[in-house]
């Protein structure tokens, strides 16, 4: 009777330990670039339902950088009081009512449920690789791997079928980005039961204290300013790859498709980049080939537009695939401990995220003054050079003191 009771709960630990921990991990990460990256292919038909210019469009995916920018730091903080699970929970409900307030079919409820999403992803963003290395210690550069996988590639599928999901639903651009709110709806269904059978022991394992000023840690700057500049690279291309290469000359359906295919070439380097890093003294040789990859797909873009347009958006998929992977492993590599790990994913999402706001705005204002995206590709190609260099100096082993 006593085996019997000590092999249910061993099956009950390792279910509610190990292997919801690692579904919600994974149903987690397909929101937290989905309802984002669904919306470039689209943003066209929003632009004309509702009278936006293109600078008044770029905010709507500047919103929710901005407030994972001025927010994530926050969330570090808070992780210190709050579970970490109870907190994930929260964010998915936040989620599924920002979804639903964005495609209400106004200008005020597209903005007020952009800036709730943002919220709600912004929380997810910071807690997810310190929820890993408290739940998965041994295996973090594995599970990060899947996490990123997960991310990346719903972000890829959300962008191929978004103009698709529009039409079959019937919604046009609200269905394109509606969807997603099932999506959110079963990932709180998986972590409520997380939370409701989460024990003391198991929420103070793994868990050191730590009053570290990370802001003091010129490591920790230069991470954050790495984790910026890719996303500022990503999420430019994501907001207005598919309306440039329109004005290219490209179909509109096409154009979401190349957005897809990009983000479907990060996906095997989000998954072996992590692995990759873990195994490596230093991640100076990737860094190098971020820079080089980012740095030759533009030059295509800029010099020969739709000629080798599906070996430029796989080439930057591949770098960025690479560097956000290797921006998630520095939170974990860089960091003795979860709490410290939480916390440097709060500043590197807050100062990297402000800096990544300030893409798609600038990317489409310098479109509209030069009338040519010639303007804004150099301005891409300004941000990989700088960094390349911050990268190189994040990429030393060392640990945050």
């Amino acid at each position: 009777m006593n085996k019997h009771k000590k092999d249910w709960k061993s099956k009950t630990g390792f279910c509610f330990g190990i292997v919801l921990p690692f579904i919600g991990i994974l149903f987690v990460a397909s929101t937290l670039r989905a309802p984002l990256t669904a919306l470039g292919p689209v943003l066209t038909e929003i632009s004309k339902s509702l009278n936006l210019s293109n600078s008044e469009a770029g905010f709507l995916t500047t919103i929710p950088l901005m407030a994972f920018a001025f927010l994530s730091i926050l969330v570090g903080q808070l992780s210190k009081k709050l579970s970490l699970e109870k907190f994930l929970l929260f964010s998915i409900a936040l989620l599924i009512a920002g979804l639903y307030i964005r495609i209400m079919g106004t200008v005020v409820t597209l903005f007020l449920g952009s800036a709730i999403l943002g919220i709600a992803i912004c929380i997810g963003n910071v807690l997810v690789p310190g929820y890993i290395k408290k739940t998965f210690p041994n295996k973090s550069g594995m599970v990060i791997g899947f996490y990123s996988v997960s991310m990346n590639l719903t972000a890829a599928l959300a962008s191929g079928f978004s103009i698709a999901i529009g039409k079959l639903s019937g919604l046009g651009w609200k269905g394109s980005l509606g969807i997603w709110i099932w999506i959110a709806v079963f990932s709180f269904l998986i972590w409520l039961p997380i939370v409701l059978k989460r024990t003391k022991n198991i929420e103070e394992t793994g868990i050191v204290k730590s009053n570290l000023n990370i802001f003091k840690s010129p490591l920790a700057w230069q991470i954050s300013i790495f984790m910026g500049l890719q996303s500022l690279m990503y999420y430019s291309l994501v907001t207005w790859l598919p309306m440039l290469l329109q004005g290219f000359g490209m179909v509109k359906e096409e154009s979401g498709w190349v957005l897809s295919f990009m983000q479907m070439a990060m996906l095997p380097l989000t998954f072996l980049g992590p692995i990759i890093a873990s195994k490596l003294t230093n991640q100076k040789s990737l860094i190098f080939v971020v820079a080089a990859g980012m740095f030759i797909s533009v030059l295509l873009i800029l010099f020969f537009q739709l000629q080798y347009i599906y070996t430029a958006v796989i080439l930057f998929g591949i770098s960025s695939g690479l560097s956000f992977s290797l921006s998630m492993m520095f939170f974990v590599l860089r960091t003795a401990d979860s709490h410290t790990a939480t916390r440097i994913s709060g500043m590197a999402q807050s100062v990297g995220y402000l800096l990544a706001a300030f893409g798609p705005p600038i990317f489409g204002s310098l479109y509209e003054y030069g009338e040519t995206w010639n303007l804004s590709l150099y301005f891409l190609l300004i941000m990989i050079v700088i960094m390349f260099f911050v990268g190189l100096k994040a990429a030393r082993n060392h640990l945050i003191k």
